[in-house]
């Protein structure tokens, strides 16, 4: 009886487990069909083109919000274009979808990769990432690093002027345009300085190389000097591209400012000189009129003496103390003194 029972129960767990597992295989089953049927087509072109892109890997991404057909064309170019894609030390799918979940250009960098793999140039994933991230064109950087640029100094825009203006030492005004040409950096491209710095540096060189310059005539007749000093001095430290070349495209004689300023220095001391002139001129009137009021006083003070002079007679009269002289005395006698009368 025992026995039956157990054998009945064993009966019943074997069945439950084959209906689980029945169960569990067709669930199996249908999530494999639903995957083949999303992503086959991109596993098997990646499986083709040695992509190495798994079919987990590609479940994962549309997981984790990646598109899968961005990743899996990225890998096929850089397998193609023949780019390490090893998953440890390569272009793997895991550093694919990291840059991307950082906002960063896929295919951007591939493209700038396969290029500086073309021509060349030393630039890994991580760097071209890098850059990329940092908001530069990596793409472009790699096509001027190739391809020289050529810039204009001063940059041609508008409300601003065309040319260089600087001065020699005998004041004469030259007016230059130059073309700088340079090439990216990769090294120095995440935090170097940009095309801005460049013309700032090359036209303060070029200023101050002109001012340095003894006349005029000297930069005109070799304009190569100024381009080869200005180019000795560095000026493309620290920032995102190589100076190569400094080429004097144009100079135009402007003004003599020497001149201008000498005379301008004449006319403010003509100036100056008439002022102190001026003042010495009020000072002379200023003085002048004083002493007219200290004649004016004068007379006033002489109008008051005269005026006292009556009064002292009248009062001499009354008191007599007036002496007279005698009659017939000779004028070269020595006058007696009278008697009061």
């Amino acid at each position: 009886m025992f026995e039956a029972l157990a054998t009945l129960a064993a009966v019943d767990v074997g069945y439950g487990l084959l209906i689980g597992g029945l169960i569990f295989g067709a669930l199996f089953a249908l999530i494999l069909f639903a995957a083949v049927m999303n992503f086959g087509s991109l596993w098997l072109q990646a499986y083709m083109s040695n992509a190495d892109v798994s079919l987990l890997s590609l479940i994962g991404m549309s997981l984790r919000q990646v598109k899968p057909s961005l990743i899996v064309a990225a890998k096929i170019m850089g397998a193609q274009a023949g780019l390490s894609i090893d998953r440890k030390k390569g272009m793997s799918t895991a550093r694919l979808e990291a840059h991307y979940l950082a906002g960063g250009d896929v295919m951007q960098v591939i493209r700038a990769i396969i290029a500086a793999h073309r021509a060349g140039i030393d630039l890994d994933f991580d760097r071209a990432a890098a850059v990329d991230l940092a908001g530069r064109d990596v793409l472009d950087a790699v096509r001027i690093s190739v391809f020289p640029k050529v810039i204009d100094c001063p940059a041609p825009e508008a409300g601003r002027q065309a040319t260089l203006s600087a001065v020699a030492k005998n004041g004469v005004e030259l007016r230059v345009r130059a073309r700088v040409t340079v090439r990216t950096n990769l090294d120095q491209l995440i935090g170097g300085a940009t095309e801005e710095t460049i013309i700032a540096r090359v036209g303060q060189g070029i200023i101050s190389a002109i001012g340095s310059a003894e006349s005029h005539m000297e930069v005109m007749e070799t304009p190569d000097r100024i381009s080869k000093g200005v180019l000795d001095r560095g000026l493309d430290a620290n920032s995102a591209f190589e100076i190569v070349s400094i080429d004097i495209a144009d100079i135009d004689i402007g003004e003599n400012i020497g001149a201008r300023l000498q005379t301008d220095q004449a006319e403010a001391d003509t100036r100056m000189a008439r002022a102190r002139a001026e003042i010495r001129r009020a000072d002379a009137i200023a003085l002048q009129q004083e002493m007219k009021v200290k004649v004016a006083e004068n007379r006033v003070l002489l109008v008051l003496a005269e005026a006292q002079i009556p009064e002292s007679m009248a009062a001499t009269f009354r008191a007599g103390r007036m002496h007279m002289k005698r009659a017939g005395v000779a004028q070269n006698d020595r006058p007696q003194r009278s008697q009061p009368i």
